[in-house]
């Protein structure tokens, strides 16, 4: 799993975004941060104490479609690929072709 992550201010910034409490933002960004490469994560109960968030803020993010929640209780962040992302007109490759 990645150390870094990313988001895109076109999400974060959004109204959508904005208008929903601090608690249930704090708790979409200490998702991002937990999940894997692909934008899942596992354990979001977990993640939900240790930041203090209550359901409710779990459930707002669910409803505003910031989160997709499956059956057995396994998250996805919706725009996983927007935020972690680089576009090739940005990518820069790297000196060090040799190691790579």
């Amino acid at each position: 799993m990645a150390e870094r992550r990313m988001f895109a201010k076109t999400i974060v910034l959004s109204d959508a975004f904005l208008d929903m409490p601090a608690s249930s933002r704090c708790l979409y960004f200490a998702l991002a941060i937990e999940a894997d490469d692909d934008g899942f994560v596992n354990k979001p109960k977990s993640i939900m104490r240790q930041v203090g968030a209550a359901l409710d803020d779990m459930n707002i993010l669910i409803t505003k479609n910031f989160v997709i929640i499956f059956e057995d209780g396994v998250i996805a962040i919706k725009h996983w690929r927007v935020h972690n992302y680089i576009r090739n007109d940005r990518y820069k490759t790297t000196k060090y072709l040799k190691h790579l």
